[in-house]
């Protein structure tokens, strides 16, 4: 379980997090959504107990971050935006030092990866440097880090960077699965097709505040297009930039000036 109560994050004068609060259970996956500097990856990273949040209260089931941050780490598999991970080192060897940190039994951890490598059809590559692989090889490794402790908190930040469709389908339906193991799932990411099949509830970022939570079927009812993007684009008020992105496609002269009179926009409707 993840319990969040009035967090907030400040970097100097900027307010990333403004009080935000949330609680979500075993067995239930949850989106979070939110345009560009919203506070999502902030979010996730004080989560995962790599940023330290200003004020407010983080607990990862029952266990408090701040007095309890190794037990909470403990719990939790997590995935980032971008990784620093031991690129020298092969495949098999990060994911066995992995598993050295988290103490795991040798016999169960060797088990565990080799099953890992067969699921991702890793194991061609599972003696090549890190290094030495492709983007979504990579993304392949770190999520099997992120798996191989079985952890009882998943949190995930954009993890389908640079998995092909064989791989992201793979991956939905791992999160599928720890779903209905009872696992609590937190879902980061800008496919909101995605979101919308694999999570039951999604919560909006917006400017550092939570602009909407609730189930994604109820979410989806307030749209009259019936769509996450729809209400994504509703709740985070990101019209100018959607008639802007429309003006340049047309070729509209005035596209990328600042100044765009109104008359602009009433072209933009008019040719569609």
């Amino acid at each position: 379980m993840i319990e969040v109560v009035d967090l907030v994050k400040q970097f100097g004068n900027n307010a990333a997090l403004q009080g935000i609060s949330f609680t979500i259970r075993p067995g239930e996956a949850t989106g979070c959504l939110g345009p560009n500097g919203a506070g999502k990856s902030t979010t996730m990273k004080i989560l995962a107990g790599l940023v330290r949040p200003t004020s407010g209260e983080v607990r990862i089931c029952g266990h408090d971050l701040l007095t309890d941050p190794l037990e909470v780490k403990r719990r939790i598999g997590y995935v980032p935006e971008t990784a620093a991970m031991y690129t020298g080192l092969t495949a098999h060897e990060y994911l066995s030092l992995i598993a050295e940190l988290y103490h795991l039994d040798r016999t169960y951890a060797a088990d565990k990866i080799r099953f890992l490598l067969e699921g991702f059809q890793l194991t061609e590559a599972a003696d090549r440097q890190i290094d030495a692989l492709s983007k979504g090889m990579r993304q392949k490794v770190l999520i099997s880090s992120a798996l191989l402790h079985d952890p009882e908190v998943l949190i995930f930040d954009e993890p389908l960077n640079g998995l092909d469709v064989n791989a992201a389908l793979t991956f939905r339906r791992i999160v599928e699965g720890l779903v209905e193991q009872g696992k609590t799932v937190l879902y980061c990411s800008h496919i909101l097709d995605v979101v919308e099949r694999l999570c039951s509830r999604v919560i909006v970022l917006h400017e550092g505040q939570i602009v909407a939570d609730d189930q994604t079927e109820t979410l989806l009812s307030t749209s009259p297009k019936g769509s996450l993007e729809a209400v994504f684009q509703d709740l985070t008020r990101i019209t100018p930039e959607i008639e802007w992105g429309a003006a340049l496609a047309a070729g509209h002269p005035n596209a990328g000036s600042s100044d765009s009179s109104a008359s602009d926009s009433s072209a933009i409707e008019a040719r569609s």
